[in-house]
């Protein structure tokens, strides 16, 4: 749901028929025939939930964000020193302290090949496709042996092949475990692709708090200017549904000597009839007329006792 008491037609259900005292008339007092409902529409429906939050966290597995996001928020992750630690999204509430509030969510760690099924991350980043921020933790201490510029670039790439408008995403690079930094030069290096990239840097560790107060208070006024993600496609029109299907709505062949009568609104004309019935029959040939098929069959050369066949019925045409 995007708004309240929105409603959305998924299925249409089919037009209901018409019992038999639609059909009585002063000289059909007792009709004997009733117009059945037409079948209403099936289709294979594979629903997604996306959680909604306002900022996403992204990165390497074990770069900090589970110890990130429980030291900002109330949340309580799951936190250890290996990889993989989160395999489902984690959501915590921040509150500032002006009183705001805005919802951060933690998905498993993206590695190179997400975006082919590889890893975790790939299958929850939707949980993050309505966020209006993203945290991008790179781990800088250097003790994986890891490339903090080779992550930044990767993640990004993984982010890209998973979705373009996903990848503009406003971002943010965090410079994380600054705690255990082994060389400076990795840090300047991430840096300067920061600023060739035009992205706000932020040197943090998550086990002492150095640099958090700063990150988040800078994330609090980029969440007042930042416009909340659209939920409604405004580009895609709204398929508009009719009880009436189109005059005309069919299409003639021959084959063998008989003409085959192909088409939804014949089709839905003899789903409502009983064929065994005189007085059905009457309505049938009744409704074939008034949609214009036996004139079209005329004008294509039909004579009396040729077969016409509509759908799994073969008649014999009379004029």
């Amino acid at each position: 749901m995007s708004v309240t008491n929105q409603t959305a037609l998924i299925l249409k259900g089919g037009r209901g028929g018409r019992g038999n005292a639609h059909f009585a008339t002063s000289t059909r007092q007792v009709p004997r025939f009733a117009e059945d409902g037409e079948p209403g529409e099936e289709r294979e429906l594979i629903l997604e939930l996306k959680l909604l939050a306002d900022v996403g966290l992204i990165g390497f597995p074990n770069v900090g964000k589970s110890t990130f996001l429980s030291v900002v928020t109330s949340a309580t992750p799951k936190i250890a020193n290996y990889h993989f630690t989160t395999i489902e999204p984690n959501l915590g509430v921040v509150k500032n302290k002006y009183g705001d509030s805005f919802v951060i969510a933690d998905i498993p760690g993206i590695i190179e090949g997400a975006s082919d099924g590889i890893g975790l991350g790939i299958q929850f980043l939707r949980h993050i496709e309505r966020t209006r921020l993203l945290l991008h933790f790179v781990d800088v201490s250097g003790l994986e042996g890891r490339n903090p510029v080779e992550d930044y670039y990767k993640v990004n790439e993984e982010l890209k092949a998973y979705s373009k408008k996903l990848s503009k995403r406003t971002q943010i690079i965090v410079a994380n475990k600054i705690d255990n930094m082994q060389d400076e030069s990795l840090y300047n290096e991430l840096e300067k692709v920061a600023k060739n990239n035009n992205k706000k840097i932020f040197k943090i560790s998550g086990i002492t708090g150095e640099g958090v107060e700063e990150l988040m208070d800078y994330v609090s006024t980029q969440i007042k200017r930042l416009p909340k993600e659209e939920l409604i496609d405004n580009q895609v029109k709204e398929k508009i549904y009719t009880l009436e299907a189109k005059k005309e709505d069919f299409e003639i062949s021959k084959e063998k000597g008989r003409f085959i009568v192909k088409g939804k609104k014949v089709d839905s004309i003899m789903r409502k009839v009983n064929i065994e019935d005189y007085e059905s029959l009457f309505y049938l040939h009744r409704k074939l007329d008034e949609i214009g098929l036996n004139k079209e069959l005329k004008k294509q050369g039909i004579k009396e006792g040729d077969i016409v066949k509509i759908g799994e019925y073969e008649m014999e045409w009379e004029d």
